[in-house]
């Protein structure tokens, strides 16, 4: 799925989200939720689990494709533009679409020509693409901030909300 490109934009957004969902959120997620049930945590608690780890794991993701374009290779550990250079076009490139439409082909041939890269890598950094992806990825990490305070508190509770910190702050 990953590697799957879709024509329109707005099919291009779902299959991300959707690619997000299924490649790390849905591994966080279903992972608290099975904590709550073996823990004995009611139905209500694990769904809150589910729910926390859901946008946890989207927020770790957008965050994960804004560092691919301004971390370096030595703090990542993976070159830069990595996502380009497998052909996969994620949030920042889906955004910089809006304002360059010159994108569309690229993301289509799943930048393959010569100077694809450097070209959506260039384009991303021209727009609100990187922008609007952090504002994604806060406004996923502050609902599973949200869903957090509604756990009695305790250093579980406080646990949860210093993980959504530090996805939001991480350099790699």
């Amino acid at each position: 799925m990953q590697l799957g490109s879709k024509e329109t934009e707005n099919e291009r957004f779902a299959h991300y989200f959707t690619k997000t969902y299924r490649k790390t959120a849905s591994l966080i997620a279903n992972s608290l939720k099975a904590v709550a049930v073996l823990s004995g945590a009611d139905e209500q608690m694990a769904e809150l689990s589910f729910q926390y780890g859901r946008n946890l794991g989207l927020a770790f993701q957008f965050v994960d494709d804004l560092l691919d374009f301004v971390s370096s290779s030595e703090a990542m550990g993976k070159p830069a533009a990595a996502d380009l250079k497998l052909g996969l076009a994620t949030a920042p490139v889906l955004f910089a679409c809006e304002k360059f439409p010159e994108l569309n082909p690229m993301i289509l041939r799943r930048f393959r020509e010569p100077g694809d890269v450097e070209r959506a890598y260039e384009l991303v950094h021209k727009s609100q693409g990187l922008e609007q992806t952090r504002f994604l990825a806060r406004k996923h990490c502050i609902e599973a901030l949200r869903l957090a305070s509604q756990i009695s508190e305790s250093p579980y509770q406080k646990g949860l909300i210093v993980v959504g910190d530090f996805v939001l702050n991480r350099m790699k």
